[in-house]
């Protein structure tokens, strides 16, 4: 009996999840929207502003499945996205000609004050094509200037439907 309870004292213990005041929980919703809304209006001064440094972590992984859709097509990639990064990211947004979107479901954030992490399911589109999906996990620091994005990263899995084709 006194070792079940110790286990389950322990275990709670590893269990706790640090909830945002929520003041801090606004501010991070307010990062997530802000980072949505520079996606969508192509804003790269406004994305970059939301991150610690040009030089954040920036790294995605493709699902095995999708992994397996691109080999059995003959095209060659790493399975982790080489050379990625924030700058990359948006410039290649703010070049798209299509409209993008992300679109976050299923947010969860915690914090201590100072640090945070915000973990959500995500899907990106291209115009109406739904291009990739997943999940993404940001961790974020809480500076002078307001919290700001650390690190960055996720899963991807493609959508086998090829895009439609644009008539010309």
């Amino acid at each position: 009996m006194k070792h079940s309870l110790l286990a389950l004292l322990l275990f709670s213990a590893f269990n706790v999840q640090a909830a945002p005041s929520q003041t801090d929980r606004q501010q991070l919703e307010q990062v997530v929207e802000t980072f949505r809304l520079s996606l969508i209006n192509k804003d790269k001064a406004s994305f970059m502003k939301l991150l610690y440094s040009e030089t954040i972590p920036w790294i995605g992984v493709i699902k095995d499945k999708s992994m397996n859709m691109i080999e059995d097509r003959g095209d060659k990639v790493s399975k982790i996205t080489p050379g990625a990064s924030a700058v990359k990211f948006i410039d290649s947004i703010v070049s798209d000609t299509e409209a993008i979107e992300e679109k976050f479901d299923n947010v969860r954030i915690d914090s201590d004050g100072d640090i945070a992490q915000v973990y959500f399911d995500y899907n990106f589109n291209r115009g109406d094509y739904r291009s990739n999906w997943g999940q993404e996990a940001w961790q974020l620091v809480r500076t002078t200037h307001g919290w700001k994005i650390n690190s960055v990263i996720w899963s991807m899995e493609f959508n086998p439907q090829q895009p439609p084709k644009k008539t010309p």
